[in-house]
């Protein structure tokens, strides 16, 4: 399967929630409880499994985690900044950000595995426990303001947030060394399972196109700096400092795939529990995922004919 192909599950089942939220009698009250039950129980399992299965070595990995958190905080600053853009709706500005800099762990891990096995996969791991915690400490951020002007409350809102809960307990479950029984493992294996296609569907019961055309200008800028500023900065980064950044051929296309990924769908989720313009996400993780389809391949052939 093609990195693009690898992509169209993802929609289908976005366009299976939406179908099925609007043509059938598992309408909206049903996927509001299975929103909840996504962000608070089956997100939280996978994160936690994830990080202590695939315990991070940070460094033989430094260099590798240290870019994409580097890449990641320009996501953050640059999304943030668009809240000081004349017009800017403060709701959908609040909502969005998260989608500018987010990624689709799932994906990321399916990509790495088919770029190289299990090598990559613990890489890609390492990147994603790194830069997971920033990700959702930038998200909840302007959330919270939007509810609390101010601020008020924003480190309750981070203390009791379930993924980063999850990303914390895993790092500190790994570092004092250690392992889940088998039993215990294999049960958050299988919930983490069904975080993926059930908060995709949730997705597209939420979602309304419509939506994007109260503030498109900004849903532009995202998803530009998502699929544009990113990726482009991520193929400068590889070719060019690859070597005193000690990253061989195959960290510098994890780099760029990390930098290319779709936005994460559970943003929509975040954005609806938190009080935000959830339809307004919902479109923008569509269309991410869309562009992803194309703009990965594009961005991995753009580093291989610079390397070439």
């Amino acid at each position: 399967m093609s990195v693009a192909l690898l992509l169209v599950p993802d929609f289908l089942l976005i366009a299976a929630g939406w179908f099925i939220c609007r043509h059938t009698a598992l309408n909206r009250p049903v996927w509001d409880g299975a929103e909840r039950l996504v962000y608070h129980v089956l997100f939280p399992a996978l994160l936690f499994e994830a990080i202590v299965r695939n315990p991070p070595q940070l460094q033989a990995a430094a260099p590798l985690a240290a870019s994409a958190f580097g890449l990641t905080a320009v996501g953050v600053l640059l999304a943030l900044a668009l809240a000081a853009w004349p017009g800017t709706d403060r709701r959908a500005h609040a909502s969005g950000a998260q989608t500018a800099f987010r990624f689709n762990s799932y994906i990321a891990l399916a990509l790495a595995a088919r770029l190289g096995g299990a090598e990559a996969v613990a890489a890609m791991a390492v990147i994603i426990s790194v830069c997971v915690p920033l990700c959702n400490v930038a998200a909840v951020w302007p959330l919270t303001r939007l509810a609390q002007p101010g601020g008020q409350g924003y480190l309750r809102e981070l203390a009791r947030n379930p993924l980063i809960i999850a990303t914390v307990a895993g790092s500190v479950f790994n570092a004092l060394g250690l392992r889940l029984p088998e039993w215990l493992a294999i049960t958050l294996a299988r919930m983490g399972a069904a975080a993926l296609p059930l908060g995709l569907m949730a997705v597209g019961a939420g979602l309304t196109f419509g939506a994007l055309r109260e503030a498109p200008r900004l849903a532009a800028a995202l998803l530009a700096i998502r699929h544009a500023v990113l990726p482009a900065l991520a193929v400068a980064l590889a070719a060019l400092a690859a070597a005193p950044l000690q990253l061989g051929p195959l960290q510098q296309s994890l780099l760029v795939t990390f930098a290319s990924l779709p936005t994460s769908s559970s943003a929509y989720v975040l954005a609806v529990r938190l009080g935000g313009h959830g339809a307004y996400v919902a479109g923008i993780v569509t269309v991410s995922t869309i562009l992803a389809m194309a703009g990965l391949p594009l961005a991995l052939s753009a580093l291989a004919h610079w390397r070439g």
